[in-house]
């Protein structure tokens, strides 16, 4: 039904565009000969009058085809743009050229009395005005109705960037009907801009101005229209603009221009990661990944954050095999769905096991034989370890130990350990926990036919129990924010950026190596926390409190990539490096893990203290 009444409406308005032409066609005729005779009816010949009328017909026939033809029936003339006025004036001159003709064919015929020569002129002049003033006519009816229907604008909006996706941004917004948008002003650095005009729109004055404009406009919401600007100068922007207190919003990526995305659709709100000032980390994963091609690869804790995203970097590279395994279901399905969605030819495995489980693993290997492992599966959140560290010590210590011993039981080719800068001179049981993972890693990679390697690194951004998150949640409640110490520093780096690190470091393993990520300067989480609640359009501790609730347990003030005795050697990407081995009595660990192994089933109470023994730089602060 809705189609029959859509083409009926069609069918009218193509109707009435045609009988408009129609007239216009006589009208622009008569006013035609009007100006060429001084504009007096009565001066113009009879002998002109009765040909013009009497070659009307085929004008009007001729110019019906000739618009058609052009599309001019078809056009959405409530969005016309320059490609439409062109159509119109190549519609206009050819139909005078067809006039012409048809005026010198009556007079071959001597059926003609000759028309004046700046008829023809005048004629396609005056065709083009009513033609282009009908068709233009709707964006009128239609800019107005929008007034009408706005009244007041619900948001101004201030553009920075008067490039090309500025100019596209401001039109869609000026053209839809559906967006509450007013477009106040825009923001260029380039100063032969400022004092111009965009679709309406002032360029008021360059990145210095906007807090004064923000006043002087009512601005309440900021647009970044800067696809191809770098990092470092989208986050000067973001300095100036976040102080504002108005929402912030920008394009992704220069992408979105090229390819012709640049809408109001294609926006992102602007987050902490664009606060970081810094190139994204960029690996080529082409020219390295060679190594996982045609192998069988298993990723353990493939559900989580870091997890999820190795299979999706890995299973990019044409893997034989993508083998699964995760003790918690929900993210491990949500994986799995993804992958078999994006790759229909990848031959995914997916497997709920606890690494802690013996017999499970045994099963595992001997079934499938994995031939490189990524070993992400652990528990990673301080404070819970605190209230649990035996549990820290079962699944992260005793997890990984069966891990490793089940890959060189079966031949495993590669193990990469996922590590954490919390094993440096930890203070809390996780990253005792993870230290003692690193010891294992070298001393069996000593024992063995597998290459045993681990890749250490720090905070990464938006994963599950990052403080991202938490600071989003707070916000959205109203509030207070939870820092724990105003002076807490850390080491942040986002997932796709952490794990191609990873991935090259499993490139260049040889075996025995902690690789340590480069994470570039460390960010305050006082500041991290401020930047998020003025990216959200609120100002801290007016509108969102900030309170700190002291350092926990375990918790330091800073972390460390790397312990002093270990040294740095680096690699072709200066952004990976590998930590010197320490030296240590093998067999005499050994000994320590399997007494550690079956005391923490017992579920002593003074845990932490064994595990000081193994690992001397841990330090707690309840021992």
């Amino acid at each position: 039904m809705k189609q029959l009444i859509h083409d009926r409406q069609l069918l009218i308005r193509r109707i009435f565009l045609m009988c408009y032409d129609m007239l216009a066609v006589i009208t622009a005729g008569m006013l035609a000969l009007f100006v060429r005779f001084e504009f007096h009816f009565t001066a113009i010949p009879i002998e002109y009058l009765d040909e013009y009328w009497r070659r009307i017909p085929w004008m009007l026939a001729v110019t019906l085809v000739i618009f058609w033809t052009l599309r001019l029936y078809s056009s959405l003339w409530s969005y016309a743009g320059a490609l439409e006025m062109m159509y119109i004036v190549s519609a206009c001159v050819l139909d005078v050229l067809a006039v012409l003709m048809i005026f010198l064919l009556g007079r071959w015929e001597n059926t003609t009395y000759p028309i004046p020569r700046s008829f023809y002129v005048l004629y396609g002049m005056f065709l083009i005005a009513l033609v282009m003033g009908c068709r233009y006519s709707y964006r009128g009816v239609r800019a107005l109705r929008t007034l009408r229907q706005n009244g007041t604008y619900q948001r101004n909006v201030l553009i920075v960037g008067a490039g090309d996706a500025g100019n596209q941004l401001i039109k869609e917004i000026k053209n839809s009907y559906y967006i509450r948008k007013r477009v106040v002003g825009v923001i260029d650095d380039d100063h032969f801009k400022i004092g111009s005009y965009i679709h309406g729109a002032k360029v008021v004055g360059d990145r210095h101005c906007i807090p004064a404009k923000v006043q002087e406009l009512h601005v309440h919401e900021i647009i970044i229209a800067m696809p191809s600007a770098p990092p470092r100068q989208i986050k000067e922007i973001l300095d100036v603009c976040k102080e504002t207190g108005c929402e912030l919003k920008r394009l992704p990526g220069i992408y979105q221009l090229v390819n012709g995305e640049v809408s109001i659709s294609s926006l992102k709100d602007v987050d902490v990661n664009d606060l970081l000032g810094r190139e994204p980390v960029s690996v080529d994963l082409d020219s390295i990944m060679g190594y996982v091609s045609g192998k069988v690869i298993m990723i353990t804790g493939g559900g989580g954050s870091i997890g999820s995203e190795l299979c999706r970097q890995i299973a990019c590279h044409q893997p034989r095999q993508l083998i699964i395994v995760d003790i918690y279901e929900n993210t491990t399905y949500d994986i799995q769905n993804e992958l078999r969605a994006a790759f229909p030819e990848l031959d995914l495995v997916v497997l709920i096991a606890s690494i802690r489980n013996t017999n499970r693993m045994n099963y595992i290997f001997e079934t499938y034989h994995p031939e490189i492992i990524y070993h992400a599966a652990a528990h990673k959140h301080v404070p819970l370890m605190e209230d649990s560290p035996n549990e820290a010590i079962k699944n992260n210590v005793l997890g990984t130990l069966k891990l490793v011993q089940a890959a060189d039981r079966y031949h495993v080719r590669r193990f990469v350990q996922i590590s954490t800068d919390k094993a440096v001179n930890p203070t809390n049981i996780m990253g005792a926990s993870k230290r003692i993972c690193e010891m294992i890693i070298q001393t069996y990679n000593k024992r063995s036919a597998t290459e045993y390697v681990a890749v250490r690194f720090g905070n990464v951004l938006g994963s599950n129990g990052s403080v991202i998150p938490l600071f989003r949640k707070q916000i959205e409640r109203g509030g207070p924010v939870t820092v724990t110490h105003p002076d807490i520093v850390r080491f942040f780096m986002t997932i796709p950026e952490a794990v191609s690190l990873v991935l090259q470091a499993g490139a260049y393993a040889k075996g025995g190596e902690i690789f340590v990520l480069d994470m570039g300067e460390p960010v305050r989480i006082l500041d991290l926390a401020r930047n998020l609640i003025l990216l959200s359009g609120h100002k801290p501790d007016e509108d969102i409190p900030i309170i700190f609730t002291g350092l926990r347990p375990g918790e330091k003030l800073y972390e460390e990539m790397l312990m002093e005795e270990e040294g740095l050697t680096e690699t072709e990407n200066k952004l990976i490096h590998i930590g010197k081995p320490i030296e240590m009595n093998e067999e005499h660990f050994l000994e320590q893990l399997e007494k550690l192994k079956n005391y923490v089933v017992t579920e002593p109470a003074d845990i932490r203290r064994w595990v000081q023994e193994i690992v001397p730089t841990y330090h707690p602060d309840n021992v």
